[in-house]
């Protein structure tokens, strides 16, 4: 009795190990559904969309510029974050910090004034954007909403490492089933051209 019970609950043990195994490799290598939270990747992704994240790309660094990823929080690793990858190491960003993108302001004082105050705030603009190179090793991430994401124009260029899986396909819900659109605000960084550098 007691060998019989003994047996049935090894091999109970044995078959929860296995399958602790395989779905470990399964999440690891293959992919994960992942549960978005935040609007920051609105409209293309919005909160409590259910997407699949796809690993093989990862492991066999195929991350393209365009592509979206789920990737480990700079502030805390015990948080995922999604974002659109918008420049690989070597790539050159021209970019600006959440606070200034897109400010735009309205003033109803003098004719003349409007006019002084204006030029101060494009100059103001323009000052804050600057360009850098994306260092050996890392990504630059932006969320699609930008005047509403933290990403790598608050905290820098993220660690390759830090990358879980790209986002291939969006499950729930239902009706938005399929492949995700690329960026809305088609924000994909190139190097400046010779006419834009005056």
């Amino acid at each position: 009795m007691f060998r019989r019970v003994l047996g049935k609950t090894l091999g109970f043990v044995g078959y929860t190990i296995q399958y602790g195994c395989i779905a470990h490799c399964a999440f690891e290598y293959i992919g994960e559904f992942v549960v978005c939270s935040g609007p920051s990747m609105e409209p293309t992704i919005v909160n409590h969309d259910v997407v699949f994240s796809e690993r093989m790309s990862r492991h066999l660094c195929k991350i393209q510029k365009g592509d979206i990823v789920i990737a480990k929080s700079p502030f805390d690793p015990n948080v995922n974050i999604c974002k659109r990858v918008i420049g690989l190491e070597g790539d050159k960003i021209c970019t600006s910090s959440p606070s200034n993108l897109f400010k735009t302001h309205k003033y109803t004082i003098g004719r003349h004034l409007d006019k002084v105050i204006e030029t101060q705030h494009k100059a103001k603009s323009a000052s804050a954007i600057h360009q850098m190179k994306v260092p050996k090793g890392h990504v630059w991430l932006e969320g699609d909403n930008l005047k509403n994401s933290t990403d790598s124009r608050s905290y820098g260029p993220i660690p390759y490492a830090l990358i879980r899986g790209r986002v291939c396909l969006k499950l729930w819900p239902p009706h938005t089933f399929g492949t995700l659109s690329e960026s809305p605000t088609q924000r994909i960084n190139k190097p400046p051209s010779n006419s834009d550098s005056d």
